[in-house]
């Protein structure tokens, strides 16, 4: 890709990266299109076919007490009152990856509305009924996206990106990679949670490290 970028590994059930949503939001506010971020997804739990027990019950919401008393984002404990709950991740991505195909942005913000879905209203986002209703508030219409959800295409797309993110070594989400260019290598933005404090002036340096050289390059003698 040309000019600067972020590349976001995240997973729509990963309860850190709900934590980390408020600082996508504050990123995209400060920089647009000015900093673009591409979505690829890492793969959480995908292909999982056995329903929480209750130690797994107990391990996750520990997670998500670590990640309210972080980030302040809400959860709705009811959650694990369900019974025979099976934590895959796949069907979840794969419905971002196919709102990806219409602009990135559009895949942001299902991205946005299945973490606000799942830890904050408790709903089902393994479920096709409550992810086609959620694509449809982002302007996809319900009856295409079930189709093209439910195509071998988009499992295939889906399981490329889980192995993007192993290629790239990425072994916890979120994590956020910034790249100045085509040919340049990619900086480490974060691996794991921050806050808005420390990641905006980490970015806000970077491009202001990469505008410097830039300046300096064109203004050497030849």
């Amino acid at each position: 890709m040309i000019g600067p970028h972020l590349i976001y590994f995240a997973d729509p059930m990963c309860s850190w990266c709900w934590g980390f949503s408020p600082v996508i939001d504050a990123i995209r506010q400060r920089f647009g299109s000015d900093l673009p971020i591409l979505l690829v997804m890492g793969g959480l739990r995908p292909g999982t076919t056995k329903p929480m027990n209750e130690s797994a019950k107990h391990t996750v919401r520990e997670h998500w007490e670590h990640v309210h008393t972080a980030s302040g984002q809400p959860f709705d404990y009811g959650f694990f009152e369900r019974e025979g709950f099976v934590y895959d991740t796949e069907p979840a991505a794969k419905a971002v990856v196919v709102l990806r195909r219409s602009g990135m942005d559009r895949a942001l913000d299902l991205l946005k509305r299945l973490h606000i879905a799942f830890y904050a209203y408790n709903r089902d986002v393994t479920n096709e009924a409550v992810l086609a209703e959620l694509a449809s508030e982002c302007g996809v219409d319900r009856r295409a996206f079930l189709e093209a959800f439910c195509s071998d295409e988009a499992r295939q797309e889906t399981w490329q990106d889980f192995a993007i993110a192993q290629q790239a070594g990425i072994r916890g989400f979120p994590s956020l990679i910034a790249g100045a260019g085509e040919g340049t290598e990619y900086n480490l933005v974060t691996i794991g949670y921050q806050s808005i404090e420390r990641v905006l002036p980490t970015l806000e340096q970077w491009l202001e490290n990469i505008r410097t050289s830039a300046d300096r390059a064109t203004s050497a003698p030849e």
